[in-house]
């Protein structure tokens, strides 16, 4: 009974090997396929190089033995300019210990980043509240807050520059960001990356959030991109 019990787990591991290889290789085909259909180049191959140049989004230093992946390369047009973006998947290990027994998850969720045309851009952080957001928000370490109560409390923002954050959070954005729910903008270089650091997206995902940030950056007033192509 214990060899056939050893037998069946070894045929249960190679089973959900040979799925796991055939899930990942539809994947790569349909990523694939979404790069072609957009004029972009698709690149399935590690890139580890990643998260030191992106190291500024937080996002990307979680963990070990981090690598992006299926990446795809191009541009988005954005208010009639095509910005450079990039996007794709992205892997990260996380490995803890109780003194006796040592054990390593691995994590993986997409993103998209789009390198933005303009010349000290302040940083940006729009994400959803989370509970740990209302704690510190108890103990004086609050957000900006909105006049829109619904939006303040749906929606953790952070900038350095809160003149900035108030020109582009306007009353028609916090319209826009309530109904389209995006996972969490972040600019910090001159770049924006939108991710939600949990889960793969699929090909019809990638489009969705391209929208999504495209249609964030149409709703940039005027004034604040004439004040940004100036500097």
């Amino acid at each position: 009974m214990q060899v056939l019990l050893i037998i069946a787990g070894v045929a249960l591991v190679c089973v959900l090997v040979y799925y796991g290889a055939q899930a990942a290789k539809k994947r790569r085909e349909d990523l694939g396929a979404l790069a072609t259909s957009m004029g972009w180049s698709f690149d399935p191959s590690s890139d580890t190089s990643h998260d030191e140049e992106y190291a500024h989004f937080e996002i990307f230093r979680n963990g070990h033995s981090r690598r992006a992946f299926n990446t795809l390369h191009g541009a988005m047009e954005v208010d009639g300019q095509r910005w450079a973006a990039k996007a794709g998947d992205f892997e990260y290990k996380v490995t803890s210990s109780d003194g006796k027994n040592t054990t390593t998850s691995t994590h993986h969720f997409s993103y998209l980043i789009v390198h933005l045309p303009f010349g000290e851009v302040p940083d940006l952080l729009i994400r959803r509240e989370g509970i740990f957001d209302k704690i510190a928000g108890a103990f004086g370490f609050d957000d900006i807050d909105f006049e829109s109560e619904e939006f303040s409390r749906r929606f953790h923002v952070k900038s350095p520059d809160k003149r900035f954050a108030y020109a582009v959070i306007h009353p028609r954005m916090m319209e826009f960001l309530l109904a389209e729910k995006p996972p969490m903008l972040d600019i910090e270089h001159g770049r924006c990356c939108l991710a939600n650091g949990s889960s793969h997206w699929k090909p019809e995902e990638f489009r969705a959030n391209m929208d999504t940030l495209r249609g964030f950056f149409d709703l940039w007033p005027e004034h604040v991109v004439s004040d940004l192509e100036t500097r």
